[in-house]
């Protein structure tokens, strides 16, 4: 770089000015270096939320940082007073930049400013906070459209130099006229043109000094058309509407110094003045050590107390795994480490709200993370596994020798997270404790459907380009590779210009930010108020405040993060005991009455006390009956659970550790140890008992920092450091500890050859080891799930299906498992039985209403609230006495058509389609009669709407059966009643077509070909390595719900017969692997045209009374006139009448038209009983 720099940039707009600037913060320093520019000014757009990464990463690449801000201010001249601002005040922006560390106090109060107002306007600052955060600020006055340019503009030059002198006033020497130019093909924008004239006159006037910027907000000019295709989708315009809309000309763009010399040649000063500023900012942003508030004034002899006194406590109530004197030692070493390093007071801050959260019944998970190894945690209650029972290492969490703060990810009940954090807000005070920000970011399948949107492209062909883009794990490749990747999207851009042009765009806008959040989990707590020690934001849904810098930027400025995780499976356990309890019944007894555990005093329904050897749990597990329980519900998982037969705790801990990539390949060689079909391996006699529980297998990170420890002498610090290495293949650090490993391991008797064998399988495992510790406290949350499932298992699917109670698929899935895998008893969804949610009455589960699509839990709360008016469960008689009780007008007609739909007036009336066709006049009945509550208009001795007469009902027939089961799916998600292929399988039989569960036993006993039918549910289709397609389709028959895999040639001949919905046979190869079906698709056929080919067989009707020949005989007719050339059958009627002695069986005497739908049909009718086919 030159050593005499000539105009340094003051106004960069990078990514965090979120849909408006494109200056990559990474690539800045390269932009920089490229023009010799040695300083450059961050000024996003009324945010500081890169500030700190900023200073960092330029002053790392030797480039001086200048930290600042676009703010926009709202203006109102110098004589009116604030009192009496309206609510639309006139807003320009304005540019400060930190001169000093004060000024950079002052910057962040200013960004607080912006947002923690509470006004619900935009962001925004008075001039009255500009004076109060003035000082230790360099202020440029915001060019044309800045508060003094806009007053120009509209001819307001008293105005204009009034707001001018108010800013000299509060910055003095400290401020520059800012002037700006951008001019594009048709000469300077109107804007410039209109205020330069002024602003220097001015500037002369009130000797203020000029300054020259140009407002970058893309790198290169060669951006423009996607920069402003960006700036339409923040602003909801489109491309082609630039008349009018355009603010930004391409000269927007990281110029040189000698395009910005060249531009202001006629006032040399203004870019002169850039140099000057540059040398006036000397102050730097800086990263702090971690800052806590003080909890006690002796926080370690507080700590001591408290531990002491919970370890105590522990060891009264649990069996010990160890000699007392071995935990005493093992908390005195802890207590040692945590007070040399300085963290008592962050111990005892995490123990206080979660001993709070205990005492107020929040579920809280066991542990989480390296932390659960700390026997001062378990002693604080901040954990609940006992350390030496299973042999984890507390310098695997907190290591002398290498200081870093700790860090405890705890696992909350995701219904009552929020009152804990709201507990720590009033203990510290809620200017001291805040949120984490964080950023989305615009993806390549995310920016393709935005930028076609804002180049009006059909939003079909915008839909198809976006599914082009392949997904790698959870996020979409980039535009770049599915271009390389994709065939279709290539031709697709070669064939129409206005794709090449969308695809163009969207690879230079991917991956900008395009909006702020708040973290999920991460929480911070202060010492002092957050605005003094970062800029703060607020997000518009959230009344707590929270930090501008994210959560990696804000730890470096001192803030401690405290994780308060969300864990669903900790809400699904304590609704299950919860369901438990409301029975009647202990968590220790069973719904039979039979007593599961003897209970410690005190612990009667705590999940954390059951025992860990329960037989039945266990036999779940190895029996892999595992759907909706933690961790193990997978089919991989359950492949493995078979193999294994667990029989302890250590077995599902392990299953943990080694259920990823890379740990997998050692899972068969761990079932066949521990069921004596394999002998274990010795690795050497010295560490073959570390090795014991994994069956000879190196599972665990701290197994290999035991072997360094027990083998070559490392201390457990030490051995951490060589954990970490080797994970990270640190090859500098690997060179220096393996000579050392060595000469230890051969001080202890280990040749030198052995040794290095170990080092290099240390070195191999290190790198996918598990933390045990996780592994551990993630095993015994797997257990309780699998406990109560064995133990209770309609409260735990009840607890499940609540958790999941918005998530059809998932539903779908768990009723499965209900109705078929368990066999449980269940009810259907009924305004007479059911709550809003899943409950469980007398042993049954009882669907809840607010599972069903598009109504809402509050809503079904209203009507189980009618249902209860006075205080008890009195039952709706009628569907007139249902619209009096309830206000039909506040649940709304779209979710009472999902309750006729699913059946849940059956009781009311079983004609579903009269229930729906009448439920706009029964919406009427129930609003006349809640008006007429309302105003108390009611007689003296009459209820509300006895007056008003009840409304005629639809006379129309109920849906057919299909219909019936085709409208419960749109309500339900999946079938309840029944299924589409009831009334197919017989033909289909006949064409030797096999259910489910038919298909899973001839399967059990070898491979087969076979034919299934099914209903698609879903299809998901892939790209193999070598480009070819291939799909999973989810199809279900009578028996249940299954996948088949279908490969490119199958895939291509039938992709339209499989939409969802769709009735098909498909011919399969069966195979079972590890007692898991495993289905390969050959072909796929219409179900229709397999009946067809079935030919027909004859009906036999039942029917219970004598007047429902007739409307069977007129079903017949009008069948065989729909259905000319249809395959012919006899049909026999049977009247099962009390009234007759026996059964009479009448002959219609003629042959007629017989498919599924006409044995459907005649099953809808009054009076038929059922119907067979002969």
């Amino acid at each position: 770089m030159s050593s005499t720099p000539r105009f340094i940039h003051l106004r960069t707009h990078t990514e965090y000015s979120l849909l408006e600037g494109a200056v990559r913060l990474k690539k800045l320093p390269d932009l920089c270096r490229s023009l010799e520019m040695p300083a450059v000014a961050l000024t996003d757009t009324n945010n500081m939320f890169a500030a700190l990464e900023f200073s960092v990463t330029l002053s790392g690449a030797g480039i001086q940082p200048i930290v600042g801000c676009q703010v926009d201010l709202a203006y109102d001249g110098a004589e009116v007073q604030p009192a009496a601002r309206s609510q639309t005040l006139p807003i320009g922006a304005v540019v400060v930049l930190a001169q000093t560390e004060r000024g950079y106090e002052n910057l962040m109060k200013l960004n607080s400013c912006l947002y923690l107002r509470g006004d619900g306007l935009p962001a925004h600052v008075l001039p009255e906070e500009l004076e109060r955060h003035g000082e230790g600020l360099i202020c440029l006055s915001g060019g044309p459209d800045g508060p003094v340019g806009q007053l120009l503009q509209q001819g307001r030059r008293e105005e204009a130099e009034a707001l001018m002198r108010r800013l000299h006033a509060i910055y003095g020497d400290r401020l520059y006229v800012e002037l700006q130019r951008h001019p594009g093909e048709d000469g300077a924008p109107e804007a410039e043109r209109l205020t330069e004239r002024g602003f220097v006159e001015m500037a002369y006037a009130m000797n203020i000094p000029l300054v020259a910027t140009n407002d970058v907000y893309f790198p290169k000019s060669e951006m423009y058309e996607a920069h402003d295709a960006l700036i339409c989708i923040a602003e909801g315009a489109y491309v082609d509407q630039a008349e009018g809309r355009r603010r930004l000309t391409a000269q927007h763009y990281f110029k040189s110094q000698q395009e910005m010399i060249t531009l202001f040649a006629d006032l040399p000063e203004a870019v002169e003045n850039t140099v000057e500023i540059a040398r006036r900012c000397a102050f730097m942003t800086y990263k702090r050590a971690p800052i806590l508030p003080k909890f006690a004034d002796d926080e370690v002899e507080e700590l001591r107390r408290q531990a002491k006194e919970g370890l105590a406590a522990r060891l009264a109530v649990i069996p010990h795994a160890a000699p007392v004197e071995e935990y005493e030692k093992r908390l005195e070493f802890e207590m040692g480490i945590i007070e040399g390093m300085g963290f008592p007071g962050y111990f005892l801050i995490v123990a206080d709200f979660i001993k709070w959260s205990k005492d107020n019944g929040i579920p809280i998970g066991p542990g989480r993370g390296s932390g659960a190894g700390s026997l001062v945690a378990y002693a604080l209650t901040i954990t609940d596994l006992d350390p030496l029972r299973y042999s984890l290492l507390f310098e695997r969490f907190l290591n002398p020798e290498r200081v870093s703060m700790p860090d405890f990810d705890i696992d909350f009940c995701m219904d009552r997270r929020e009152e804990t954090i709201r507990y720590v807000q009033e203990k510290y005070g809620r200017d001291k404790v805040g949120q984490i920000i964080t950023f989305g970011a615009l993806l390549s399948k995310a920016a393709v459907r935005d930028i076609g949107r804002v180049l009006q492209m059909p939003y079909g062909q915008v839909d198809r380009l976006s599914k082009m883009i392949p997904v790698e794990g959870v996020k979409p490749v980039s535009i770049e590779k599915a271009l390389k990747d994709e065939p279709r999207l290539r031709e697709a851009a070669r064939e129409e210009e206005v794709v090449d042009r969308l695809l163009t765009y969207g690879q230079q806008v991917e991956g900008l930010l395009r909006n702020a959040s708040t973290h999920a989990a991460g929480v911070v707590i202060g010492d002092r108020p957050l605005d003094e020690l970062v800029p703060l934001y607020q997000d518009p849904r959230s009344d707590m405040l929270a930090t501008q810098f994210n959560m990696k930027w804000v730890e470096q400025a001192g803030l401690v993060k405290f994780d308060f995780l969300g864990l669903k499976t900790l809400t699904v356990i304590q609704n299950a005991v919860d369901q438990i309890l409301k029975s009647g019944r202990p968590l220790h007894v069973a719904a039979d009455g039979a007593q599961l555990y003897e209970p410690a005093e005190g612990a009667e329904n705590q999940m954390n006390a059951i025992p860990l050897d329960d037989e039945k749990t266990y036999r779940l597990y190895a029996r892999a009956k595992t759907v909706a329980v933690f961790q193990v519900e997978s089919s991989g998982m359950m492949d493995a659970l078979k193999r294994m037969k667990p029989t302890c705790i250590e077995d599902i801990v392990a299953l943990v550790a080694l259920y990823r990539p890379g740990p997998m390949e050692n899972i068969p060689t761990y079932c066949e140890v521990k069921n004596g079909q394999r002998e274990i391996t010795s690795v050497h006699p010295t560490i073959d008992h570390i090795l014991a529980e994994t069956q000879g297998i190196i599972v665990y990170q701290e197994q290999v920092m035991q072997i360094a420890q027990v083998m070559a002498g490392y201390s457990l610090g030490g051995a951490d450091l060589l954990r970490r290495a080797m994970g990270k293949k640190i090859a500098e650090e690997m060179a220096k500890e393996r000579p050392k490993f060595e000469k230890g391991a051969m001080e202890n008797g280990v040749d030198q050859k052995k040794a290095s064998e170990v080092f290099d399988l240390l070195e191999k495992f290190a790198n996918y080891g598990f933390n045990k510790s996780h592994a551990a406290a993630y095993a015994v949350v797997s257990y309780q799930t699998a406990w109560l499932k064995a133990n209770h298992p309609v409260e735990f699917m009840a607890g499940v299906m609540n958790c999941d109670i918005h998530l059809t698929d998932k539903l779908a899935i768990y009723f499965e498992e209900v109705r078929k895998g368990l066999g449980l008893p269940w009810v259907p969804p009924c305004v007479n039985r059911s709550e809003a949610t899943f409950t469980v009455v007398n042993g049954e589960l009882v669907y809840g209403l607010g599972a069903l699509k598009n109504v809402g839990v509050d809503a079904m709360r209203l009507v189980v609230g009618g249902r209860r008016a006075e205080g008890e469960d009195r039952p709706f008689a009628t569907l007139f006495d249902f619209a009096r009780r309830v206000d039909l007008k506040r649940i709304g007609k779209r979710p009472m058509e999902m309750l006729a739909r699913a059946g849940a007036f059956d009781q009311l009336d079983r004609n579903r389609r009269r229930v729906f066709d009448s439920l706009d006049a029964l919406v009427a009945y129930s609003a006349a009669i809640h008006d007429q509550k309302a105003s108390a208009q009611v007689s003296l001795f009459g209820e509300a709407g006895d007056d008003l007469p009840e409304p005629r009902l639809s006379a129309a027939p109920d849906w057919l059966p299909a219909e019936r089961l085709a409208e419960e799916f749109k309500a339900v998600g999946f079938y309840l009643s029944g299924h589409p292929l009831d009334d197919y399988m017989a033909p289909l039989k006949r064409k030797g077509v096999l259910t489910l569960d038919e298909l899973i036993a001839k399967a059990e006993r070898g491979p087969l070909v076979a034919k299934l039918a099914g209903v698609v549910a879903g299809r998901q289709e892939r790209k193999s390595a070598r480009g070819n397609r291939f799909a999973f389709v989810q199809m279900s028959d009578t028996t249940g719900a299954y996948e088949v895999t279908l490969f490119s040639e199958a895939l291509e001949k039938s992709r339209d017969a499989l939409e969802t919905g769709s009735k098909v046979v498909v011919t399969v190869e069966a195979t079972m692997e590890s007692d898991q079906l495993k289905l390969l698709g050959r072909g796929v056929a219409p179900v229709d045209a397999a009946v067809a080919q079935a030919g027909t067989a004859g009906l036999k009707v039942f029917v219970d009374n004598a007047g429902a020949v007739d409307p069977v005989a007129t079903i017949l007719d009008e069948a065989a006139k729909a259905a000319r050339g249809a395959a012919k059958g006899p049909v026999q009627l049977c009247l099962l009448d009390p009234a007759l002695p026996g059964e009479v069986e009448m002959d219609l005497g003629q042959d007629f038209a017989i498919n599924p739908q006409i044995k459907g049909a005649l099953k809808s009718l009054d009076g038929v009983l059922d119907v067979e086919e002969l």
